[in-house]
């Protein structure tokens, strides 16, 4: 099965570092091992591909601005609609697919417009309602054809693909858009994933901290304001003042725009000297910094609407470690509280604090809580079986739409 997989959202370097480039990654790996023949369409391309892409045929948006060039955000945001057209264009010269996975984008509906007109099945997957976290963050300016634009991705599709429940009921909002002649808007739940091979070294169960040993709190994602890392600079400090003499430091795995205020955070707690920043991180070393860690920590703050499906959180399961992580979301379902992990109100700077204390001082049973982790993760959540899940899915929903498309004579004949 030939499959175009496209990525039209500027903010993904489909070969960078970030949290959503290894998603690209791994679904684009996870379907070769499925055995189809991929081709990538990317607006940016963020690095040379891992050794074991680099046959993926790729098709690169060209620059969309002039060197020296500040367009404001009306003109990005105009420029990435233009991009629509070459992304169709560049679809219709390859050719000759039998499906198109659409990685859902603001300004972007080239996937499922292609496979419409060519009658094929699409997928088109939803991490995050993009026009909600667009007015909050970074400002809309054509709200009124980003709506559009997702009103028609949301019809064509023949199967939608939401990362939780909280991003499937966002879709659902936009039920009335289906059209006629189609089966009930098709979006289900497919949660983030490990690939198992990327944690093959942590097959053999990690020996119990010695309680004497220095602890390594480690914290791994792109440094946002809704990733909670000044709560966990707060409890760090706390847990260091509890405890002057044990050997403790932070290790924080990625880079992002609150670099800078976590580090003048963490001169005013006066714990700059016990954390060790990595900045951004290649996938493929991630492993061998999880290693290093004895708690990982996954801290988000208060947010009123938890959409997200933690993919730090699954690595750091299929690491073997003990994780901590606020009590929402999806998070309610990957850590059962003091089996795999445990679960703190997000926000609490003193429960955090309480949970890396029982971890510190109880190594035995952190060590047992990472086994655990590891094999929930690793039997629940592969990439592998998300891909196969999606196209079973995808190719089910394709029929049953093209039988509905028929009319009801041919129906009842066949």
């Amino acid at each position: 099965m030939r499959i175009a997989y496209v990525c039209a959202d500027p903010g993904i370097p489909v070969f960078g570092c970030k949290g959503c480039s290894l998603h690209v990654q791994e679904m684009l790996r996870a379907l070769v091992n499925l055995g189809m023949n991929v081709t990538l369409f990317a607006a940016k391309q963020g690095g040379d591909p891992p050794g074991d892409l680099r046959k993926i045929t790729c098709h690169i948006l060209p620059p969309q601005a002039q060197p020296g060039q500040k367009p404001d955000r009306a003109q990005r945001e105009q420029q990435a609609m233009d991009a629509h057209d070459w992304f169709l264009q560049a679809l219709q010269q390859e050719g000759d697919f039998d499906l198109v996975y659409e990685r859902y984008s603001l300004w972007s509906h080239a996937g499922t417009a292609y496979a419409s007109r060519h009658a094929i099945p699409s997928v088109l997957e939803v991490n995050a309602p993009l026009m909600e976290e667009a007015k909050n963050y970074r400002g809309l300016i054509h709200e009124q054809q980003a709506r559009q634009i997702a009103r028609q991705n949301f019809q064509r599709a023949s199967l939608i693909c939401c990362v939780s429940q909280a991003v499937a009921d966002y879709v659902q909002s936009f039920a009335p858009a289906r059209g006629r002649g189609k089966a009930a808007l098709p979006a289900i739940v497919t949660p983030n994933a490990v690939n198992p091979r990327r944690f093959a070294a942590f097959s053999t169960a990690r020996a119990p901290r010695e309680h004497s040993a220095d602890l390594v709190i480690g914290f791994m994602g792109t440094l946002k304001p809704w990733h909670g890392i000044d709560y966990l600079l707060h409890a760090f400090a706390r847990f260091q003042q509890e405890n002057p003499s044990r050997k403790a430091r932070l290790l924080i795995i990625g880079d992002g725009p609150q670099r800078a205020a976590m580090e003048e955070l963490a001169r005013q707690l006066h714990i700059d000297d016990r954390i060790q920043s990595t900045g951004a991180v290649a996938p493929d070393d991630v492993p061998g910094w999880l290693e290093k860690m004895d708690i990982a920590v996954a801290p988000y703050p208060p947010l009123e609407n938890f959409y997200f499906s933690p993919l730090k959180v699954f690595e750091y399961m299929a690491a073997g470690l003990p994780v901590i992580a606020s009590d929402m979301g999806q998070i309610k379902d990957l850590v059962q509280h003091g089996e795999n992990g445990l679960r703190v109100p997000p926000g609490s700077v003193m429960d955090l604090t309480e949970a890396l204390q029982f971890l510190a001082d109880h190594p035995q049973q952190a060590a047992q809580m990472g086994r655990r982790a590891r094999q929930y993760i690793l039997e629940h959540y592969t990439w592998d079986t998300v891909a196969q899940r999606v196209l079973t899915q995808c190719l089910d929903n394709h029929e049953k739409n093209a039988s509905l498309a028929r009319p009801a004579t041919q129906r009842n004949a066949n």
